[in-house]
């Protein structure tokens, strides 16, 4: 058995995932479905992410996604499929994606040696990855892979994004969080999405979560004020953990050295990334 640094798995995680997620914020999602006959935002997001699963309803993106309200799925899914089928979104994506990481990065970079490298790394660990009780990223998994370096590098990082993403949802059932509960306990940390960028962007009421902090208060996790207790910075970092062990596998395949090169080479991407505007200004909570 490989045996890996302490974390190494989350870090080389956070350093390729940027470059994924920036897709879902970017003006070039949203261009391309327009021409596609999808012009609602929210539509292009719930056809991008689950077109990979086919023609599904909204029953299971929401059970997929987690933490979306059911009405807010119901609104677009299963009715955008008749404006743009999953194989159709398949490729407005992809046509996203090239935009983007040309946008972000540069012509230079996407015809860099390091961005080859960096694809191939990211490929090699998704061979460690496994599909039972991960829905999304079995999905994403039986798709080809595009022979451009650059989308090839998006599409790995996809697949290591939805392996780790599905095992998180695993954690979080374990835990007892539910939708609600798991962004409110998320953004408290200060760590991830902004709350009222939270709440919003995935269609729940001011009621439905001050109901959740009322939850997570009885529960002890919650103080008055909407921070996170020691019992409940606990339980975020037993579910980090508890996600980490899920997700060794990638990384234990692809090796200690292996994981550290690709955790290098994403670490620049992402930061050009970042640094070009990948992302919103309000999205990460400040706290």
């Amino acid at each position: 058995m490989i045996t890996l640094p302490a974390r190494a798995g989350r870090h080389c995680y956070a350093a390729v995932n940027p470059v994924h997620s920036a897709i879902y914020f970017s003006p070039d999602l949203g261009r391309e479905f327009a021409r596609s006959g999808l012009d609602d935002k929210g539509a292009a997001y719930f056809a991008a992410r689950a077109a990979p699963m086919g023609r599904v309803g909204a029953g299971t993106v929401t059970a997929t996604f987690y933490n979306f309200s059911h009405r807010t799925v119901a609104r677009h899914v299963p009715g955008l499929w008749d404006t743009v089928t999953p194989e159709e979104a398949l490729a407005t994506r992809l046509r996203a994606v090239d935009s983007l990481l040309r946008r972000l990065l540069g012509e230079e970079a996407v015809a860099s040696r390091e961005l080859a490298e960096a694809a191939e790394l990211a490929l090699r660990a998704t061979e460690g990855c496994s599909r039972p009780a991960r829905p999304l990223y079995a999905a994403n998994a039986d798709l080809p892979v595009p022979e451009a370096p650059h989308l090839a590098y998006w599409h790995a990082a996809t697949i290591l994004r939805e392996h780790r993403g599905d095992g998180h949802l695993t954690a979080l059932v374990h835990h007892g969080l539910d939708a609600v509960e798991a962004l409110v306990s998320h953004s408290a940390t200060g760590k991830g999405m902004a709350s009222e960028w939270a709440r919003t962007s995935r269609g729940w009421t001011s009621g439905e979560w001050t109901a959740a902090q009322d939850r997570l208060r009885e529960r002890g996790l919650l103080d008055a004020g909407g921070v996170l207790t020691a019992s409940g910075t606990q339980l975020r970092r037993d579910l980090e953990e508890e996600t980490d062990r899920l997700d060794l596998g990638p990384y234990e395949h692809l090796g200690a050295a292996g994981t550290a090169r690709l955790t290098e080479l994403a670490a620049a991407f992402s930061q050009a990334a970042l640094k070009a505007g990948a992302f919103p200004s309000d999205v990460i909570g400040k706290r």
